[in-house]
């Protein structure tokens, strides 16, 4: 451990002369990519430095310990040991925490894709229950909301929800949501009060820049045509909706939520990007997957992660076996302790592997 933090320490003191140095200055590209390692490397630096000086602290105690001294200063010198040793071990079960290696996408903006699965008319309302509850912890996190197209049903559900959320650390905390979300109530449609079950599924995406997914023009092909509303009818008479085929791959990403033909090519090619790097990034974990696959998950779609029981108001996530009786805030956006666990959970996993 001492080595690694070494060797950082070493690398971001080196960084701070790098971003001293006026080519870097000049250099945006460089400038971003220095003072965004430094930032990721700050927290272990500091913890570092902390822990250096409790030692030579300590050291320099036990010392004294060894001397002649009074009751009265034994005493004080065997107090600031005990401080001190535990400070020791809470720094170094912090470091340890930081050398972890790091999702190198946990910084990004998320794309999220929402869909109604099985259940019908009610995996839709369920769909638009679960976007309302991502947008309000969005807002708990002073991130932005930025929807990207929708395809609602009659009862004002989504068959299908594409929304942006951008903020940092968006897809550090949202990674774990992807999977199939069950719900276990008593639809509005069901005139006999009989619970049903339903399922949505979620994709969380983090965003791809244009110089990490490159597309050709001739390697796409784009269709436009009218914007539809609820139940697929024509909501005007200008082809302003854009379909964007990546033809290599054949993924697709349409959009028709945004006010002109332009405005919606771009954000599908948004959308196409994130699919795209989202599949290279499945195909490379897959190849591990047997060594590697954590216990929470962060990339089967088709995985059941959570159930939400209205009768019962109670939410449980099946990865990490937990169970919340408070619905009603879940609902609203408060995931946070959910969020937190899993990624305790993730963490302890890969302490566990020693990576």
């Amino acid at each position: 451990m001492l080595d690694r933090l070494q060797s950082l320490a070493g690398r971001y003191e080196k960084l701070s002369e790098l971003l001293c140095d006026p080519d870097v200055a000049s250099d945006s590209k460089k400038l971003r990519d220095y003072s965004k390692e430094q930032s990721d490397l700050q927290p272990a630096y500091e913890a570092y430095a902390e822990y250096k000086n409790v030692m030579e602290e300590l050291e320099a105690a036990k010392i004294m310990q060894g001397e002649k001294l009074d009751d009265d200063m034994k005493e004080m010198v065997k107090m600031e040991i005990d401080d001190l040793s535990s400070r020791q071990v809470e720094l170094e079960a912090k470091i340890h925490l930081l050398l972890l290696p790091k999702d190198p996408n946990d910084d990004k903006n998320v794309i999220v894709e929402i869909r109604g699965a099985a259940g019908g008319d009610e995996a839709a309302l369920f769909a638009s229950d679960l976007y309302r509850m991502y947008t309000r912890f969005a807002d708990t996190q002073g991130w932005r909301v930025e929807l990207m197209d929708a395809n609602t049903n009659d009862l004002g559900g989504f068959k299908e929800v594409i929304f942006l959320i951008n903020g940092r650390g968006a897809y550090s905390k949202l990674k774990y949501e992807s999977g199939a979300h069950r719900v276990q109530r008593i639809p509005t449609t069901e005139s006999g009060g009989r619970i049903h079950t339903s399922t949505s599924t979620v994709s969380v995406m983090p965003e791809a820049e244009e110089f990490e997914i490159e597309i050709h023009d001739k390697d796409i092909r784009v269709d436009t045509f009218c914007s539809s509303g609820a139940g697929g009818q024509s909501v005007n008479t200008t082809k302003s909706a854009v379909r964007v085929t990546h033809i290599p791959t054949g993924i697709m990403a349409t959009c028709q939520d945004g006010k002109s033909q332009n405005s919606n090519k771009d954000k599908a090619l948004q959308v196409l990007r994130a699919r795209i790097s989202d599949m290279k990034r499945q195909e490379e974990e897959a190849k591990y997957a047997g060594e590697r696959k954590s216990k929470v998950g962060t990339g089967d779609r088709s995985e059941r992660i959570r159930t939400y029981n209205f009768p019962q108001s109670r939410v449980t996530d099946h990865r990490i076996g937990l169970t919340l009786h408070r619905l009603e805030q879940v609902m609203n956006g408060d995931i946070a302790d959910i969020i937190s666990a899993l990624s305790i959970a993730e963490q302890a996993d890969l302490m566990e592997k020693g990576e």
